[in-house]
């Protein structure tokens, strides 16, 4: 490095020198890891790509950290996912098919293993999916040192006298290579049905992540991936805590934004890429030709306002360019949170979304219940009866709810639009705790005195 550069380096920023930037660059993502170190040698690890800046720099530092040239190689198992969203972005099955071969392409090209997943397949989802597994054997696990020891000992056993694993030099798709690309056109009309239903931008926002989340965790745990790596950025990270602080998930903020969310049990989310400024990315995806797909935003109806997702986007970056520390201030305050208002202690106190904790209990959840049932449109003779069902079916769902999911549910629609997965595991807690509250009720008798 020269003089010139030394000097550089040592200012307000990264040095912009693309030997120098690289470096940092790397270093940044080998030290989130490395500072965490949550992911074990030979841990399998599903990275969730969605061809954008972010998710395509995540990816390329993870091919360069196995490459044989790297002096201190990472030690996972990789294997990749993309979500073809499509459908719910508004292209026609001609565009999906385009985009769909380029992002196939860019996977092919990585040599790692690779599964292609559609959003229509969340329809088929297992009830499980909203369930925590199960989290471990109890008993204390080696530590990272012992980890690395054994595994470094255990591929020079296998005779690969570096320690690395080994990667074809071109990427295989996971699954039936036959089927076909697009999915059947039914499945496409009910997953355009269920998201036509909901009644504003902000909860279409959230039932596209939450169905998104549940199907790469379904992938993860079907094919014993024991982490998935996601590629939010400092600058999304950032959004996001204000946008979830709106929709008042206030509580969950930490594992929400977090390096580790852990609620799913057995299956650990990180974001490793949650230090990286936005423009620092930009930066890095030019200055050494990383290939990007850019897919188009949810549409909005006619006359629609904005989500509360993309007015805090525009307000943050507007913010950012007067201000050029309010996103980096926004990101370190969420640091300061605690994720344990977030854990629940057993299915009763877990919600059925987000599978955070209840946060509300007593009073709160007298007086906004009512607010939540949405009020069926009135009919004349048996109609009303079926008005009053689905308003009763409504008012069981909200116990099962966070404040946030409440608020979010009241805007999905008719029932019988949501997700069977949903439906399903709702029916199930349902049961249960109506059950236990029959065999709270059922009175003990008293024993008949005997006769002497």
């Amino acid at each position: 490095m020269g003089a010139g550069c030394h000097r550089r380096c040592h200012g307000s920023g990264p040095c912009l020198r693309s030997g120098c930037f690289r470096e940092y660059f790397v270093h940044k993502f080998r030290a989130m890891l490395g500072k965490n170190r949550v992911i074990f040698p030979g841990d399998k690890v599903l990275l969730a790509l969605s061809g954008g800046p972010a998710s395509s720099a995540m990816l390329r530092q993870v091919q360069e950290g196995l490459s044989r040239e790297t002096a201190k190689r990472l030690r996972f198992i990789p294997s990749l996912i993309y979500v073809d969203e499509g459908a719910v972005r508004g292209q026609s099955p001609a565009q999906r098919e385009e985009s769909l071969a380029r992002m196939e392409t860019l996977l092919q090209a990585t040599g790692f293993p690779y599964h292609l997943a559609h959003l229509e397949q969340a329809l088929e989802l297992p009830a499980s999916i909203l369930r925590p597994g199960p989290g471990g054997s109890g008993e204390p696990g080696p530590s990272y040192k012992e980890a690395v020891e054994g595994f470094i000992q255990q591929q020079r056993q296998e005779g690969d006298g570096d320690g690395g694993t080994s990667l074809p030099s071109l990427g295989t798709r996971v699954g039936d290579p036959a089927a076909p690309r697009l999915p059947a056109a039914a499945r496409t009309q009910e997953l355009l049905r269920l998201f036509e239903a909901v009644e504003t931008p902000t909860a279409r926002e959230e039932l596209l992540q939450m169905l998104r989340i549940h199907l790469i965790l379904q992938t993860a745990r079907t094919r014993g991936y024991t982490k998935v790596m996601t590629g939010e950025s400092c600058t999304r990270v950032a959004i996001k805590l204000l946008t979830n602080l709106a929709l008042g998930r206030g509580a969950f903020l930490a594992v929400d934004t977090g390096f580790v969310d852990n609620r799913h049990g057995d299956v650990m989310v990180v974001r490793p890429m949650r230090e990286y400024m936005a423009k620092e990315i930009a930066f890095y995806n030019h200055f050494f030709d990383v290939p990007t797909v850019i897919t188009p935003p949810l549409p909005t109806k006619r006359r629609e306002k904005p989500s509360i997702h993309r007015l805090m986007e525009r307000f943050l970056l507007g913010l950012q360019e007067d201000f050029p520390s309010t996103i980096s201030t926004v990101y370190r305050t969420g640091e300061k949170l605690s994720p344990a208002p977030a854990e629940a202690s057993s299915e009763s106190q877990r919600c059925l979304l987000c599978l955070c904790a209840l946060d509300i209990a007593g009073e709160e959840e007298l007086a906004l219940e009512p607010t939540l049932i949405t009020e069926e449109p009135e009919g004349n003779g048996c109609c009303q009866d079926a008005a009053a069902a689905g308003a009763e079916s409504r008012a069981a769902f909200i116990p099962l709810l966070c404040y946030s999911c409440r608020l979010t549910f009241k805007e999905l629609g008719p029932l019988a639009t949501l997700p069977p997965y949903v439906r399903a595991e709702a029916q199930r807690r349902i049961r249960r705790a109506e059950m236990k509250q029959q065999s709270q009720e059922v009175p003990l008798e008293d024993e008949e005195p005997s006769e002497s």
